[in-house]
């Protein structure tokens, strides 16, 4: 196997949130297997520092790059829209992380030979929202570094803690809900994540202390790994139990919101959890962490994704770059971005903010202080402006 140059791009590389972590655990698969990852991210952050600690190059700007990769690995559109500008002879593939976000809609470039999404969402978000043709798109489910997340000691027959470790979770009626679900049982509840300033820096140490853990996506399948019980959630809403039974279908769902019921009340959501905690088996838990560590491997994962490399390098030779297309897709993305912009501007200018500061700025006595102060702080007044 040729070992390849692999630019990947990212968004950020600031704190822990699923694409950042996907990134890191990405980068150093690809080093075990001998091949060259750069990093490219118009926000490096934390985690760049941890990934030149593990020798991946991490740039900012594309052009300090002055040899072609063999491959763009592309997340997130506008980063990955850079790379192909910036290298317009280079395969690519693009991979989808989100749903929701705009941020992860899909660039249409001749480049991109495959599509790649992480669960069955993404796929169809390709698929039917974007018109990608379903023989260019993969799925590829999350992994788990196998090495890093050990197994813990066997769960007890009774659950006696309980955590949730989500990000957008905060004080509020559904934790209240939950809390109170788990006290009906005699669990005691810990939460961690952003929203809550209790942020978990190495979360294989802590995920092993909890019999049940309520997550979604890439937390939920660490979870798994160490051999927890698992619930599906995400802040105000909750599925169930991940159960051998239901593995299959959770994890094609990453574990995220096809995975749950609808958004509930506070009331109807504590029964719910009452549901899900029912559901509680050490016995079958432990079958599921047995599979996910067989299943859901990073080697396992990063070999699929480096086929997809292999496939698209090959194909992308014998059909050549079809430069009219290349520059007919860039000419369609600087479109968008234009109409996007203004829609943006059009939006600020409708609200009360900007309006009461323009009814001010208009105002005799009000309005020329401001425009003053405004040229000090925009640098323009050296004192022989009057």
């Amino acid at each position: 196997m040729k070992k390849l140059n692999v630019l990947i791009t990212n968004q950020s590389l600031e704190g822990r949130t699923g694409t950042t972590l996907y990134t890191f655990d990405l980068a150093r698969g690809l080093l075990a297997a001998n091949h060259s990852p750069i990093l490219y991210s118009p926000r490096p952050g934390d985690l760049a520092q941890r990934l030149r600690i593990e020798t991946v190059p991490v740039v900012d700007d594309l052009n300090i790059l002055n040899s072609t990769p063999d491959i763009i690995h592309g997340q997130h559109t506008a980063e990955t829209v850079t790379a192909l500008v910036r290298f317009p002879r280079t395969p690519a593939i693009y991979v989808c992380h989100d749903w929701y976000y705009a941020t992860d809609n899909p660039p249409k470039f001749p480049n991109i030979r495959r599509y790649v999404a992480v669960d069955s969402a993404c796929r169809d978000k390709l698929v039917f929202e974007h018109g990608i043709p379903e023989e260019r798109v993969r799925v590829v489910l999350g992994f788990v570094d196998l090495d890093k997340f050990r197994p813990r000691a066997p769960l007890p027959a009774t659950p006696q803690r309980a955590l949730i470790f989500c990000n957008q979770t905060s004080e509020n009626e559904y934790l209240e809900a939950a809390r109170a679900a788990c006290a009906r049982k005699n669990i005691s509840l810990d939460v961690y994540g952003r929203g809550m300033g209790r942020v978990s820096e190495h979360p294989e140490e802590l995920l092993p202390q909890y019999d049940i853990v309520f997550a979604k996506g890439r937390a939920a399948l660490e979870a798994l790994a160490v051999g927890t019980s698992v619930i599906a959630y995400w802040w105000r809403r909750v599925g169930p139990m991940v159960t051998a039974s239901e593995l299959d279908r959770l994890r094609d769902a990453n574990f995220g919101m096809r995975a749950m019921g609808p958004k509930s009340t506070p009331e109807e959501f504590g029964q719910q959890c009452d549901v899900a905690l029912s559901q509680y088996d050490a016995s079958d838990a432990a079958q599921v962490s047995a599979r996910v560590r067989v299943e859901a491997g990073q080697d396992l994962v990063v070999s699929a994704i480096i086929s997809i490399y292999e496939e698209v390098i090959a194909e992308h030779a014998a059909t050549g770059v079809d430069e009219e297309a290349h520059a007919r897709a860039t000419a369609s993305y600087v479109r968008q971005l234009a109409i996007m912009y203004a829609e943006e501007r059009h939006v600020m200018h409708a609200t009360t903010p900007f309006l009461v500061g323009e009814r001010l700025r208009k105002t005799p006595v009000v309005g020329r202080v401001a425009r003053v102060v405004a040229r000090k702080f925009a640098g323009k007044d050296g004192g022989n402006e009057k």
